[in-house]
């Protein structure tokens, strides 16, 4: 690939519009799987409107910088107690087919790319809470030193 065929930023840089529609598809499937839209219901409820309405934001600020985001994610879901390292491979599998559906590749990679990099970051501050860090990231040191 020449550098004059490689993407441009604006083919990595979603609309606002893109973000609501990559939210509310993805959290459709959410709610229809199996294994996850229990998890997600038993937390969120019936209404998932805020929530969505929150990823919004949280994608806005991850993709686009806006800062709308204020939240603090990894506290909130290290409370629910139930997410095993499944449900990351499971979630992440779904944010990828969702962004390989909606999005033409170079847009969809940035997204996937985020993505990955996000649940890596669960997944060390999850094994940083557990009893057994390696269940969350296998070959890992110890965190404290005998």
């Amino acid at each position: 690939m020449s550098v004059s065929d490689a993407p441009s930023g604006h083919d990595t840089l979603p609309s606002e519009d893109q973000i609501e529609n990559l939210v509310a598809t993805f959290y459709g499937h959410i709610r229809q799987d199996p294994e996850l839209g229990p998890i997600f219901g038993r937390v969120i409820g019936e209404d998932w409107t805020p929530h969505l309405k929150t990823m919004c934001s949280f994608w806005s600020s991850v993709m686009l910088t806006t800062g709308r985001y204020k939240g603090r994610p990894i506290p909130a879901h290290i409370k629910i107690g139930e997410i095993e390292p499944r449900h990351f491979a499971r979630w992440l599998e779904l944010f990828k087919a969702t962004a390989n559906d909606l999005f033409a590749p170079p847009l969809a990679n940035a997204f996937i790319e985020r993505a990955n990099r996000i649940a890596e970051s669960f997944k060390l501050a999850f094994a940083f809470h557990a009893p057994d860090p390696t269940v969350w990231v296998p070959n890992m040191p110890p965190l404290v030193q005998p």
